[in-house]
């Protein structure tokens, strides 16, 4: 050990203690940079087979981005962001692939605005009062200039930027896949739940979009006819799929106002239905089976399975066999979409997957809602998720499904 650094090491006693908040920044620091390398790294890791002509790697690494700041609760963080050089590879469709941390996006300064996390606060069962000290303690001097009438007018906004978003026209809007689900929060006013009914679309270049949101009454057939009817005079043509809950008044309603449009049910939905009428020894065995089903490579494969799972249940657990069966004309019509596709159309996911932090807070904090705040602050979040939602695998696919090409099992028909 060189004199110096002794030296440091036996006057430690003369030096100022970290406070916590500065150990929690440095920590933050190291973890961040840990987790920017380690995602290069599993960039790089997957691709490592991806060569040109020449056998030379067809990504390498290529430094550092420029420093900048990130906004955190803990702190402004100084980082750089790693690189990845692509020598000229290229994807399914051709265009070139490039490395995008997910962790620090280009151009991202901060870890969440304050404008994405008040929603979140208010679905977390926060009234607008708490909104102020509660900002101030995530991002300190980012939220002068708050205050409950301040975020009052905010939210005025949000209402007036939703009310215009609702009545846009979408006639020149054409989306091939359409999700559909019913989000519930407690009411503040009524011991009736509130149920926010969603809609999202992936259009023909395999984006998803929100397409409307819409409180409506336990996700009634007359509320989605509701919502249904009103897209429809917006101007939306039919998609070529919906895919939603099985228990969802949304199926009567869709027969009524979009009648070419084809059903897919929700699998993760379904197999939780089953799964919570079959004794909880038997569940991991069953859920295997049910398994089976949906990730068969056809469809005959898949009614051999469903079969399979009819005759080992039918006699102990008549109920969970009923429950499967009641929606088979719509559980497997996947197979007759690009098999690119399956893995994103067999469940609600992009909706399930932005609402199950606050989903899961509504189940234990009752009695925080309002309504038409709900519907509000629901619009917001899933406007700033969307900015995240990634295009589906082979998304030119997409188009040929608009266009009318047929599929079996996965395969496009040959023409």
């Amino acid at each position: 050990m060189r004199k110096n650094s002794k030296e440091k090491v036996l006057n430690q006693e003369e030096v100022s203690p970290l406070s916590l908040d500065e150990l929690v920044y440095l920590g933050a620091v190291e973890r961040v940079k840990f987790a920017l390398e380690k995602e290069r790294n599993d960039f790089l890791e997957a691709r490592k087979s991806l060569r040109l002509k020449d056998g030379k790697l067809g990504f390498v690494g290529n430094g550092y981005g420029k420093e900048r700041n990130l906004l955190t609760p803990v702190g402004e963080l100084k980082l750089q962001v790693p690189r990845v050089k692509n020598r000229g590879i290229t994807d399914e469709d051709g265009e070139p692939e490039s490395f995008e941390s997910t962790i620090a996006p280009r151009y991202k300064r901060k870890s969440m605005t304050i404008e994405e996390t008040i929603p979140l606060l208010y679905l977390h069962g926060l009234s607008t009062s708490d909104f102020e000290p509660a900002l101030r303690k995530m991002f300190g001097d980012k939220a002068n200039g708050l205050s409950a009438s301040s975020i009052s007018r905010m939210l005025d906004t949000w209402k007036d930027e939703l009310k215009a978003w609702k009545k846009r026209s979408l006639k020149d809007k054409e989306y091939c896949y359409v999700w559909v689900d019913g989000i519930y929060f407690g009411s503040r006013n009524s011991s009736e739940d509130i149920c926010v009914l969603v809609l999202v679309g992936a259009t023909k270049t395999g984006k998803k979009e929100l397409i409307t949101i819409e409180t409506g009454y336990r996700e009634s057939t007359e509320s989605w006819l509701s919502l249904l009817r009103n897209i429809k005079a917006l101007g939306l043509k039919a998609p070529k799929l919906f895919i939603g809950d099985g228990a969802l008044g949304f199926w009567s309603a869709s027969k009524q106002v979009y009648p070419e449009a084809e059903g897919q049910r929700c699998w993760v939905h379904k197999t939780a239905n089953v799964l919570d009428k079959i004794h909880k020894s038997q569940q991991k065995q069953a859920k295997a089976m049910l398994q089976s089903i949906y990730m068969a490579p056809s469809k005959k494969e898949a009614l051999t399975e469903w079969e399979r799972f009819v005759n080992t249940y039918e006699d102990k657990y008549p109920k969970a066999v009923d429950c499967l069966l009641k929606d088979k004309n719509r559980m497997l019509t996947f197979y007759n979409y690009p098999a690119a596709h399956w893995t994103h159309i067999r469940t609600t996911n992009p909706i399930e997957s932005t609402f199950a932090t606050a989903r899961l807070r509504s189940a234990k904090t009752r009695g925080n809602w309002v309504g038409d705040r709900t519907e509000m602050m629901v619009f917001k979040l899933l406007e700033k998720a969307s900015n995240s939602w990634k295009r589906l695998h082979k998304h030119k696919e997409v188009e040929k499904v608009m266009l009318g090409v047929k599929y079996v099992d996965g395969l496009e028909l040959a023409a």
